[in-house]
């Protein structure tokens, strides 16, 4: 997940290391592992031909893809990500293609891939990026493509991305997309509740301690971020 807009987050220093709200050297939605929504989708039939990932950041979901067979590019604003991200594909032997790009222009990819992923990308774009994003996902995309997207739904405890509402996403894609899913789901962090209490307590204005219990955790105490996940069917 890495955008040219954010305000007040260089997503090339936090693959560097740099701390994102207190959590030094933690990259929040970098798991070690695809995220299990992914994996389901996967399962289920529903990742299919040629694949972009578009704000692909270390690659997890890229990787998990290319080694069940798919042929996966990804795009990323931060250099550093895609270096990684390379790092990691020639450390598996998986091929897979990585490249610096903006994800709003998406050049050289016209009508290339048939299934798209957006791993927590889109909250991180401004209003005025977010048209531009849907058309150049059109434009990458071939007719009848498929785009998988997973977006903020409600504002989180800590400081951090906007939440999208529903609204929102009906507007973006409501030309040259047919939506067929749109649905609350849950997107898992690297956030642990040590994690989150040790950035709390960074913070000039701490939340409730009560606030974190609220947070659904998955089998590994790693918290889950309540998201919208859309798939939608690109349109001729």
């Amino acid at each position: 997940m890495s955008t040219p807009d954010a305000p007040g987050i260089d997503f090339d220093q936090v693959y560097q290391g740099k701390p994102v709200v207190g959590a030094a050297g933690l990259v929040p939605w970098d798991i070690g592992e695809p995220q299990p929504a992914l994996v389901e989708l996967e399962h289920d039939g529903e990742i299919r031909g040629e694949v972009l990932d578009v704000g692909c950041g270390l690659a997890e979901n890229a990787l998990f893809l290319a080694s069940r067979g798919y042929r996966v590019t990804g795009i990323d604003f931060a250099p550093t990500a895609v270096e990684r991200a390379r790092e990691r594909a020639r450390a598996r032997g998986l091929t897979a293609a990585f490249t610096v790009g903006d994800a709003t222009r998406l050049d050289g990819f016209d009508n290339r891939f048939d299934t798209v992923l957006d791993s927590a990308l889109y909250h991180c774009l401004s209003d005025e990026q977010q048209p531009g994003y849907a058309a150049a996902l059109h434009r990458a995309c071939r007719p009848g493509a498929t785009l998988h997207l997973f977006c903020l739904r409600e504002q989180m405890v800590l400081p951090g991305p906007r939440a999208i509402g529903e609204e929102n996403l009906r507007t973006t894609f409501g030309q040259g997309w047919r939506i067929t899913r749109l649905r609350p789901a849950s997107y898992t962090t690297a956030f642990t509740r040590r994690v989150m209490e040790e950035i709390s307590e960074a913070l000039p204005e701490p939340p409730d301690p009560a606030a974190l219990d609220e947070i659904p955790t998955d089998d590994r105490g790693r918290y889950r971020m309540p998201v919208w996940q859309l798939t939608a069917t690109r349109l001729p």
